[in-house]
């Protein structure tokens, strides 16, 4: 059975959460901490069977989330769409269509589906081609619609823009692909000799190459480096290094400084190898889709409980911000244009979610200008976070999707969490968050189930105190841990 007799009681019931019980001695190696390193720290733990506050540490003070905040995300979009719910791109033509021949435009669209990969491209190639165009006169015109144009308001997404070495500060867009990033495969040939660069799609990549990464022979290791650079005539990848002679080569994901764009640039690429021929270029436009244009191709992407999965357990930043966006392109015709603007609702979930905990309104807000938590202004406290759980908890139709994106310590990805006893590595499931700048910050949050079948919701955030404070991740990892496991050899 999904549901244990207590969760059901409490789903029915809706139960109140309690003013808290004396304080419990329960967070003390975080108190610890708090007094070694000067960190700032909110901690909180529910239990929602009875809903009693277990423990608290300074459970009402607002901190940096970092991707904690991915948990009032995944609640919202559950509330917005059925888990479903996917969201279509789409090509079409304008202009007369004369024996194969377009006299118009290919014009790209979506709903803003965060997971378009280069394989989905593909089909949409191979539709266009199927529709009989052999030729387009016009150009490839990839639309911003329903978002506009959006400017960088994180930092790392915005220092991106002149050059990347990574793929989760890729700018964001209504059409992207690979998660806005440019996937590329470098394959070693033969010692001495520089090592094959292509797309992850299996064409060249649309973008000049610099530099060359050489294959070495087998007794040398592999070190090489790729980044994206943007430049006065468009982006380029600059590269060097080497690459073992014996080794199945490596799949890099460096982000775009233009998203749309480069997905354009790809889909021109398909096209070509398709033998369909395109006279124009490749070019961004923010008007509306042009009405009586002629359907060619469609698809649609993951659906919502994938993307809530990806986003959950391997903290997707493009999915979570591209959601963001989606949803407040739902509520309203016109562009959302800023992402701080799109999560506005997010805080107002928080606010709905503590009156129903029965938590007092002091009059201030939680602070949530991203759905990622990239955005290292996010504030929200341990109160907020456990009434964001308990409320979610109740929603009957979408626990079990929101519960089963949570990362449970014995199967997680990642080797610092697999560590702890028995009962961490199998009665938690969980949502991190970590920053490194401006401040340190590690978080987490999420659920714990008690020795008789019921349920306790947790929040624990720690934050530097200053930039100059830094406290080092495995010591808030492990003071975190050493309370969840003290909490639950008492429950």
């Amino acid at each position: 059975m999904l549901f244990s007799k207590p969760l059901l009681a409490v789903l029915c019931a809706g139960a109140v959460i309690g003013a808290a019980a004396p304080a419990h001695a329960g967070w003390d190696a975080l108190a610890a901490l708090k007094a070694r390193r000067g960190a700032h720290v909110t901690a909180a733990a529910v239990d929602l069977d009875t809903g009693q506050t277990l423990q608290t540490l300074d459970a009402q003070t607002r901190l940096s989330p970092a991707s904690v905040s991915k948990l009032v995300l995944a609640a919202a979009a559950l509330e917005t769409w059925p888990i479903d719910k996917t969201f279509v791109t789409r090509v079409v033509g304008t202009g007369r269509l004369d024996e194969g021949d377009l006299q118009g435009d290919l014009v790209v669209y979506s709903e803003g589906d965060a997971t378009l990969d280069h394989a989905a491209l593909w089909v949409l190639a191979a539709q266009i081609k199927q529709s009989g165009i052999r030729s387009v006169a016009g150009d490839l015109v990839v639309s911003t619609a329903p978002f506009g144009r959006l400017g960088c308001e994180t930092r790392d997404r915005c220092e991106a823009l002149a050059r990347s070495h990574t793929a989760y500060d890729a700018p964001l867009a209504a059409v992207g692909v690979d998660y806005g990033t440019w996937c590329v495969d470098v394959k070693p040939t033969q010692p001495g000799a520089a090592a094959r660069i292509q797309s992850c799609a299996a064409v060249d990549v649309p973008i000049p190459l610099t530099g060359a990464i050489q294959t070495r022979e087998v007794r040398r290791g592999t070190w090489l480096w790729l980044d994206r650079v943007k430049r006065s005539d468009g982006e380029a990848l600059v590269m060097g290094g080497d690459i073992r002679a014996d080794g199945a080569g490596a799949r890099l994901y460096r982000s775009m400084a233009d998203p749309a764009l480069g997905a354009g640039l790809l889909l021109r690429q398909m096209l070509g190898e398709l033998g369909v021929t395109l006279t124009g270029g490749v070019r961004i436009d923010d008007d509306a889709i042009p009405r009586g244009a002629r359907p060619l191709a469609a698809i649609e992407g993951r659906p919502l409980r994938a993307q809530i999965t990806d986003l959950l357990r391997y903290s997707n930043n493009y999915i979570a911000d591209v959601l963001t966006l989606a949803m407040a392109a739902e509520r309203t015709p016109e562009p959302v244009t800023t992402l701080a603007r799109a999560s506005e609702p997010l805080a107002e979930l928080v606010l709905r979610a503590r009156r129903q905990a029965g938590y007092a309104d002091d009059g201030t807000r939680p602070r949530l200008l991203s759905g990622s938590g990239l955005t290292p202004e996010n504030r929200l406290s341990a109160q907020d976070l456990v009434a964001l759980l308990a409320y979610e908890y109740r929603q009957t139709q979408t626990f079990p999707v929101f519960y089963g994106g949570l990362v449970v310590p014995g199967q997680a990805p990642n080797a610092y969490l697999r560590a702890g006893s028995a009962a961490w590595k199998t009665r938690v499931a969980l949502k991190t968050g970590t920053l490194s700048e401006p401040r340190t910050v590690f978080g987490m949050a999420g659920y714990l189930r008690k020795q008789n079948g019921g349920w306790i919701a947790f929040a624990a955030l720690v934050n530097g105190a200053t930039p100059r404070q830094a406290v080092p991740l495995h010591e808030s990892l492990d003071a975190i841990r050493k309370d969840i496991e003290a909490l639950l050899a008492r429950h």
